[in-house]
């Protein structure tokens, strides 16, 4: 079954990946990113959101959680481990979003995490798009970007840092933090990008 662009591989791989999310916290994932989480309860989008490892520990900070997740498979496991967790799971991706943009709903908090990598550049244009108009008038949005080697069967562009910062300025955002890091999982190559931006002007006044 084909699925959204730079899914692939996902749902044939999802019992794996889903061991592979859930060896690692969200604290350790997020940590150069984590003084920006809002700390009074608020509205949160996890995009790609995978087995809702994210989504299920900021529900448990609070926040009210809409996990959007594209892969079924990967949907299903998270349903199922994180059970217990408040988490409105939705069937969507980017770079439209639609099933979100139909909602009308606005997030303060919108969270990416290794997803801006599997869209090609026109997605990636339209995608920031799509997360501008998501975002509430003092959102935040929290990317984690991957750099290095494809795993084989995957869909992955090589994205810098300084391209996003760029993107996202033109679509009104201003980046907050920048931070990079080894791999979590000691991937040969792998290397991460860690941005945090804002609507511009959020913090006027």
């Amino acid at each position: 079954m084909n699925g959204p662009a730079g899914t692939e591989g996902y749902a044939e791989a999802a019992e794996q990946l889903a061991v592979q999310y859930e060896e690692v916290t969200f604290e350790e994932v997020h940590r150069e990113l984590l003084h920006l989480v809002p700390g009074a309860p608020s509205a949160v989008l996890d995009i790609g959101a995978g087995t809702g490892r994210d989504a299920a520990a900021l529900a448990a900070l609070g926040h009210r959680v809409v996990a959007a997740e594209p892969t079924a498979e990967l949907r299903r496991i998270g349903r199922r481990i994180h059970a217990a967790s408040e988490i409105h799971w939705v069937d969507d991706a980017l770079p439209e979003a639609a099933v979100l943009g139909a909602s009308g709903e606005r997030f303060d908090l919108i969270l990416l995490t290794a997803v801006w990598m599997h869209l090609a550049d026109q997605e990636r244009r339209l995608a920031m798009g799509a997360l501008a108009r998501l975002l509430a008038p003092a959102g935040r949005v929290l990317l984690s970007l991957r750099h290095g080697p494809v795993p084989p069967g995957r869909r992955m562009f090589d994205v810098s840092a300084e391209e996003t910062v760029a993107l996202a300025r033109e679509h009104g955002l201003d980046l907050l933090t920048r931070a990079g890091r080894t791999d979590l999982h000691g991937r040969p190559g792998v290397s991460w990008s860690l941005l945090g931006f804002e609507r511009a002007g959020a913090g006027v006044g």
